[in-house]
């Protein structure tokens, strides 16, 4: 009785469809809440969705985007974090020190800066989901410090990596509309 029994659980799972990947869960910095991402504006892309599967941000390094990111981190974060992410009355976010040390990752900054934080950081999720990435894309493509520290960058993107020299800033000047890499979604 109990081989028909594992035998009839057997053909049930294997007739029941493969559910694809799943999303991760997201949770707030302080609280440890799971943040609720349900309704999210910009969650549609390509990007996006990828990003909430995988905790990759598709946008590093992609010009286009970051010159994107870099307009939305000027009118959203620069007047707290500085022009190139020096800090101001908020934390420099061009090195490798982080208030919380979850930022190290894409997932991890993007929840920061979702749910909000301790202080004066309240919750950016106006952004949505796409045009956070491209901030964050930006906030990484500002980084001044050893690029073997840079976790969110890929081992080409580490070789070919030069940190930022805020003392000589620079703006990257779109070419086109920002779109992934083709073979990166």
């Amino acid at each position: 009785m109990r081989a028909l029994k594992v035998l009839a659980l057997s053909a049930a799972l294997v007739s029941m469809p493969l559910i694809a990947a799943a999303e991760l869960t997201f949770n707030h910095t302080i609280t440890g809440e799971a943040l609720d991402l349900s309704d999210a504006e910009g969650a549609d892309t390509p990007a996006a969705q990828h990003f909430l599967e995988t905790g990759e941000n598709l946008y590093t390094e992609v010009p286009n985007c970051l010159a994107e990111g870099e307009q939305t981190f000027l009118a959203s974060c620069s007047g707290c974090h500085g022009h190139v992410g020096e800090g101001k009355i908020g934390p420099g976010l061009n090195d490798d020190y982080y208030t919380y040390p979850k930022n190290k990752t894409d997932k991890g900054l993007f929840e920061t800066m979702w749910g909000g934080a301790r202080s004066m950081m309240g919750p950016h999720s106006d952004l949505g989901v796409d045009e956070s990435l491209k901030v964050i894309a930006w906030i990484r493509h500002f980084y001044k410090d050893d690029p073997a520290e840079a976790t969110w960058l890929t081992e080409e993107q580490k070789a070919n990596f030069e940190p930022y020299d805020a003392e000589h800033p620079t703006s990257v000047e779109a070419t086109g509309e920002c779109k992934v890499p083709e073979g990166k979604s």
